[in-house]
C-alpha cells in the first residue's frame, strides 16, 4: 500500500519522477462530476497498490497539467489516469473508462 501524493508545481512532479521508475498519476477537476467518480475509483485503487501513485487538482495545477500532457505526448484529458513506466506513458484513460477494474488490468 502506498500514500497517494499530491503534486501541484512541475517542481513536485520532476521530483516525484525522480523518485520513481514506474507509477501511476490521476489529472482531477474539482468541478466535474465526472471526475469525482473517476477519482473516487483511482483512490480505491491506490488504496490496494504498490505502485507509487499521485494525483494534481487540475484547477489548481493547470500549467503542471498542461507539462505532463506535452511530457508524455498525451492529449490533455480530466480526469485522466497515465501509468508510466521507464519515462514513457505506457497506458492513458479518462473519463467513465477510469475504474478501480481497469487500473488492476492495465497496472496491477
Amino acid at each position: 500500500m502506498t500514500q497517494l501524493r499530491k503534486l501541484q508545481s512541475i517542481s513536485d512532479f520532476d521530483q516525484f519522477v525522480s523518485e520513481h521508475t514506474t507509477f501511476v498519476i490521476c489529472k482531477h477537476s474539482t468541478t466535474c462530476p465526472i471526475s469525482s467518480a473517476g477519482f473516487s475509483e483511482y483512490t480505491k485503487y491506490a488504496d490496494t497498490t504498490a505502485i507509487p501513485t499521485a494525483y494534481l487538482l487540475v484547477q489548481e495545477a493547470r500549467t503542471l497539467s498542461n507539462h505532463i500532457a506535452e511530457h508524455y505526448n498525451v492529449r490533455h484529458e480530466s480526469p485522466q489516469v497515465l501509468f508510466v513506466q521507464d519515462g514513457r506513458a505506457v497506458w492513458t484513460t479518462s473519463h467513465y473508462d477510469i475504474t478501480t477494474d481497469a487500473l488492476n488490468t492495465h497496472v496491477g
